[in-house]
């Protein structure tokens, strides 16, 4: 897909800034919360024990505070995956990006899926992004959990952890075209050019999940200079 002309998207406000890396340091995170608070990224996503500092890091302000649950697998218990879900909402997280089941998907266990999923919804009560990795999902799988998980109160359908692959246009454009507009598409893993977010963005992504922000928007800048 051709891309439109770049400056006419800002993607800032599309970027969940994210830190994943298990060895990140206080310094590191402060450093994420930092970068967001000046470029105005959406939110910062985090791992749930540093989710406690990512609040009282950003004060309140306009950047979201956002944490995995589940992550990377989705195959904690359900029992699990909820505690989890509501004490990262204790400690300040508004958004959960939630990995889901990926075994009860390949099993058509989609009961429990829904069950599990609209569980952490429900008790909760903040936004919820279901990670449903599409790269190991076929298109019939995509579109039935995508009906699923709308049913079950999800906010947004996020593409990928990036452990089996990253977002894709084609990926994105199918989960617009399933969910018609009525909840919101992340698209996460693997962006690594400006070009490609904002190829994204235009087949139909409403976030953008990456540890690239600052770069990408660096690439933004470089693509003007040079028009």
């Amino acid at each position: 897909m051709g891309t439109q002309s770049h400056v006419d998207i800002d993607i800032a406000p599309f970027i969940d800034h994210t830190l994943l890396n298990p060895l990140a340091t206080r310094d590191q995170i402060e450093q994420y919360c930092e970068e967001a608070l000046r470029y105005k990224f959406a939110s910062v996503c985090v791992y749930p024990s540093h989710v406690r500092q990512v609040r009282e890091l950003l004060h309140g302000k306009p950047p979201k505070v956002c944490t995995v649950i589940s992550y990377p697998s989705g195959s904690s218990t359900s029992t699990v995956k909820l505690y989890e879900s509501l004490e990262a909402v204790e400690n300040g997280a508004t958004e959960l990006d939630v990995v889901i089941n990926l075994s009860w998907v390949k099993s058509g266990k989609t009961d429990e899926l829904h069950r599990e999923i609209a569980e952490i919804c429900e008790q909760t009560g903040q936004t919820v992004k279901a990670i449903i990795e599409t790269t190991v999902l076929s298109n019939a799988e995509k579109q039935l959990v995508a009906e699923v998980l709308m049913d079950a109160g999800v906010a947004y359908l996020q593409t990928s952890t990036g452990w089996y692959g990253g977002a894709t246009v084609e990926d994105v454009g199918l989960l617009k075209q399933f969910t018609r507009g009525r909840i919101g598409i992340k698209a996460s893993g693997g962006i690594t050019t400006y070009e490609q977010a904002i190829d994204l963005i235009i087949a139909g992504a409403t976030n953008l999940g990456t540890s690239r922000g600052v770069y990408l928007l660096r690439q933004r800048d470089e693509t003007d200079e040079n028009q």
